[in-house]
């Protein structure tokens, strides 16, 4: 990984991706200078577009108030797009900041596949709490409706061993898994970040992200944003990246200074000012 200021943003960038917990958050919740940030690469005339492994019924909050143009949630599956006409560079961040937006959700899976995925999820869910000692479900599973998630380090932690034992039974139940910084996460499908971003930009923009990924950048923070790593020219990790890098096959090119929120921070200042 090279530093932040090796970094030249391409001159015909079209817009970011980012990760959400510890990418964006600092203890939990988005920091002023990290909302600031979002509502700068907006006003700039860049796409924003927060990417997570979380469930989609957490998000709304955070799609229907920051400057963005959607927030894929759930690692892929599912979406949430504010009103067009409320993200418009032309209204202020305070005054956006305040205002709950109209938003539509969108599914990669039709209704009948996901109703088949959830009853078979909840069995392994239930398994995993049976057989891995300490592990249980997330605190935010209830808004969750195309996958499950264990907590490991957000309210518990769990070691390493447990981890991969919930990652294990996961992917023998015929599962994908992925680990972030919070949470083993895991469900029914091909979706993944990577083919969820791609999806984001055919619905949104009738663009093909597979041919245009060097136009975009990804910010991210752990192991799930190892596949976004791998697939975009121009990537970035915040700082505390660290803790996971020994895990990961793919690195972000850049990395930098500071952590969580304040990287993401940094970021933006970057790219704006080249």
């Amino acid at each position: 990984m090279q530093t932040l200021a090796a970094w030249q943003a391409p001159a015909d960038l079209l817009g970011v991706f980012t990760d959400i917990d510890d990418t964006l958050t600092t203890e939990g919740a988005i920091t002023a200078e990290a909302l600031a940030a979002l509502g700068d690469l907006k006003a700039a005339g860049l796409h924003v577009i927060p990417i997570t492994g979380r469930p989609v019924g957490w998000s709304e909050r955070f799609a229907a108030t920051w400057p963005v143009d959607a927030v894929v949630a759930e690692n892929g599956a599912v979406a949430l797009r504010p009103s067009p006409t409320e993200i418009s560079g032309e209204i202020g961040l305070q005054r956006l900041s305040e205002k709950r937006q109209q938003l539509s959700k969108i599914y990669q899976q039709d209704a009948a596949v996901r109703a088949a995925n959830f009853t078979a999820m909840h069995a392994v869910l239930e398994r995993i709490e049976r057989e891995v000692p300490q592990a249980r479900r997330a605190q935010d599973s209830a808004g969750r409706e195309t996958d499950i998630a264990i907590d490991h380090s957000e309210f518990a932690h769990l070691p390493q061993s447990a981890i991969d034992a919930c990652v294990a039974i996961m992917r023998a139940a015929g599962m994908s898994a992925s680990v972030s910084s919070i949470h083993i996460n895991g469900w029914f499908g091909g979706h993944n970040k990577w083919e969820g971003a791609r999806w984001i930009v055919r619905e949104l923009f009738g663009r093909d992200l597979a041919q245009e990924s060097a136009r975009w950048v990804y910010v991210g923070d752990s192991t799930n944003d190892q596949i976004m790593f791998e697939h975009f020219e121009h990537s970035v990790g915040v700082a505390n990246i660290a803790r996971f890098v020994p895990q990961l096959i793919h690195l972000p090119r850049y990395v930098t200074a500071g952590e969580r929120g304040a990287g993401f921070a940094e970021l933006a200042q970057h790219l704006l000012a080249t």
